[in-house]
Formats: structure tokens, C-alpha cells, sequence
């Protein structure tokens, strides 16, 4: 993504994250997610619970939807990770790369010039 000028907010960016889990996985989960810069600060984190009660009978596994807006932090161009792990083992990164406009130049007008 492009933006005018760094640092900034991306607001109300949106994460959609597909867990799946079993019978295997009944219980309580720590969910967690972690915003990185390019040089590997962390900007923001998240974390949260998910209770999984059982899987249904006719069924092998189930499907937990994840979806947050978030307003993500960006301080400097280049390439930022978000981080997403349930119960401290990581699940899945994904990428997303920053870069800023170049400055734009304004020639200044010459004294007594006519402008168009």
C-alpha cells in the first residue's frame, strides 16, 4: 500500500482469519496477534480467548472466524508482518508492504512571472 507520508494510522484495516479446530481442540485458547514493523518492533499486539465447546455430531471439525478492524500503526516504509498464534504457537503470519509517496516538488514562481 501507498501512503502520503510516514508515520501514520491505516484506519479500520480489516483481518480475516479462518481457524479450524476438532474434538481434539475442545477447551479454552489463548489468541493472539502481533503487529511488526520492517525493522521488527512490535507496534501493536491483541490478545483474546476462544472457547471451544464441542464439535457438532455429524461433524469431523469446525470453523472459528476471526475478523478484526483494526487501526494499525505504520512508522516507516518497507515490509510489516501480523502475527497470529493460538496457545503461544504460531499459526500464520501475514505480509503486508508500506511505502510512501515521494515528495512532491513546487518550482517557485519567478518574481513578475505570468502564471497559467
Amino acid at each position: 500500500m501507498q501512503v502520503g507520508q510516514l508515520p501514520t494510522i491505516h484506519p479500520r484495516a480489516h483481518l480475516v482469519v479462518r481457524l479450524k479446530g476438532g474434538g481434539v481442540d475442545v477447551g479454552r485458547h489463548q489468541v493472539s496477534l502481533r503487529w511488526s514493523n520492517p525493522s521488527g518492533v512490535e507496534l501493536w499486539s491483541s490478545d483474546g480467548q476462544l472457547d471451544v465447546e464441542g464439535v457438532p455430531p455429524a461433524a469431523s471439525e469446525m470453523d472459528f472466524p476471526l475478523i478484526a478492524a483494526l487501526d494499525l500503526p505504520l512508522d516507516e516504509a518497507g515490509g510489516y508482518t501480523m502475527r497470529i498464534a493460538v496457545d503461544d504457537v504460531p499459526q500464520a503470519e501475514v505480509a503486508l508492504m508500506v511505502r510512501a509517496a515521494p515528495p512532491q516538488f513546487v518550482a517557485p514562481t519567478p518574481a513578475g512571472a505570468l502564471v497559467s
